[in-house]
């Protein structure tokens, strides 16, 4: 993807900031007070740094937002480009299934870089961009649910689409509770969900 494209503008970094640093700030700042509030002027201010020292880390705010959206989606679409793969004797339910799993992991891996992604409305080309992949991403895995339920795995009176957008629905609320060193760990949450998820979905004796 173009997005996260850093060639031609990589910078070295000033002593004591690289632009991994930088990054991780920035993405912060931008889930605090929302991308389009957050101007280069207020990133320098939470490094200590003048205006223009900036960009000798990065080429604008927009580069940052891209770098972001890009590490939460490529997460994604990796976890989803593996599920959608035929491969013998494994199942379009276990696949499924390991796909949600898998997703809980991801945004717990990158739980700012997913937040911020949740919230990007369309508003520039990085996010449009952005916003086309999650379209991608989510055609791929209500295909997934659609050969889950030809195998008469998973319930067909529910609509694979709906069932679809509930399921990442399910993933996608936990960047509003979850928080990295709290009681519950990723590999317990991921379990939690996907059993959850599939325990109602499963097909059960008439």
């Amino acid at each position: 993807m173009a997005t996260g494209s850093t060639e031609g503008t990589v910078r070295r970094g000033r002593p004591g900031y690289d632009q991994e640093t930088v990054l991780r700030r920035a993405v912060d700042l931008f889930n605090r007070q929302g991308y389009d509030a957050t101007s280069i002027g207020d990133l320098a201010r939470e490094l200590g740094l003048t205006k223009s020292a900036i960009y000798h880390h990065v080429p604008s705010k927009e580069h940052l937002l891209a770098l972001a959206l890009d590490e939460a989606l490529d997460g994604l679409d990796a976890v989803i480009a593996e599920a959608v793969q035929d491969r013998p004797g494994v199942s379009a339910y276990d696949r499924l299934r390991t796909a949600v799993r898998q997703s809980v992991e991801v945004l717990v891996a990158h739980l700012p870089a997913v937040t911020l992604l949740l919230r990007v409305h369309g508003n520039s080309d990085v996010e449009q961009q952005a916003l086309a992949r999650r379209r991608a991403i989510d055609e791929r895995l209500s295909r997934l649910v659609q050969d889950a339920v030809a195998e008469g795995a998973v319930r067909d009176d529910i609509d694979p689409d709906v069932i679809s957008r509930l399921l990442f629905g399910m993933v996608n609320s936990l960047v509003e509770w979850y928080r990295p060193g709290g009681p519950v760990d990723a590999t317990v949450l991921a379990d939690a969900v996907a059993a959850l998820a599939f325990d109602g979905l499963a097909v059960r004796e008439r």
